[in-house]
């Protein structure tokens, strides 16, 4: 089940909420920093054999077709069973080498409480693996997806959100944690 979100509807992405990152360098990602880019947020588990066949193969053609400067790929290993199995940064590492999977690729962190759905997932509202979760430039979610993607439905999906006027992710307030700042230009012009 699926569904697009017009503009007018979307609310900002919640944080993710990342135990570790992979193929970043070493360094995290956090969904502020990638305003003025389309964002497509995968959520899989190694296990969950529609991300095997589909849904990461799927995001690995994304990361190989579109320029970084636009589209902005992740993944986000989301462990809801076989925590033993797959809850490991270890056994991911394994999994990412064995796959080549070049996209930065978040460990999504566990519920301190003990429960078995991890914090990103519960935040974004998942129901399962694999999800797809596309973000316009401005941060807000304009794809929720559990289960396949058509290629051709995501890609018209993503083309239109790149054909959004530029002017709207600059225009939007610079937002995290800690509130919302006005953009440069608009701070320029109140002084």
């Amino acid at each position: 089940m699926s569904f697009e979100i017009p503009a007018a509807q979307a609310d900002l992405a919640p944080p993710l909420q990342i135990a570790q990152w992979f193929n970043t360098g070493g360094q995290p990602i956090e969904l502020p920093q990638l305003r003025g880019r389309v964002v497509a947020l995968h959520a899989f588990q190694m296990l969950c054999p529609g991300c095997v066949a589909h849904g990461l193969p799927q995001t690995a053609r994304l990361h190989e077709l579109f320029p970084p400067e636009q589209l902005a790929v992740i993944g986000l290993h989301s462990v809801f069973e076989h925590h033993e199995v797959m809850g490991s940064a270890a056994a991911l590492q394994a999994f990412i080498d064995e796959y080549r999977l070049g996209f930065a690729i978040g460990l999504d962190r566990p519920d301190p409480r003990g429960g078995p759905v991890p914090l990103t997932m519960q935040a974004l509202g998942l129901r399962g693996t694999p999800s797809l979760i596309l973000l316009d430039k401005r941060g807000r979610i304009r794809l929720h997806q559990f289960g396949r993607v058509d290629d051709l439905r995501l890609g018209a999906l993503i083309g239109r959100l790149l054909a959004e006027p530029d002017e709207d992710a600059a225009a939007a307030p610079l937002c995290d944690d800690q509130g919302c700042r006005l953009p440069e230009s608009a701070a320029q012009q109140s002084r």
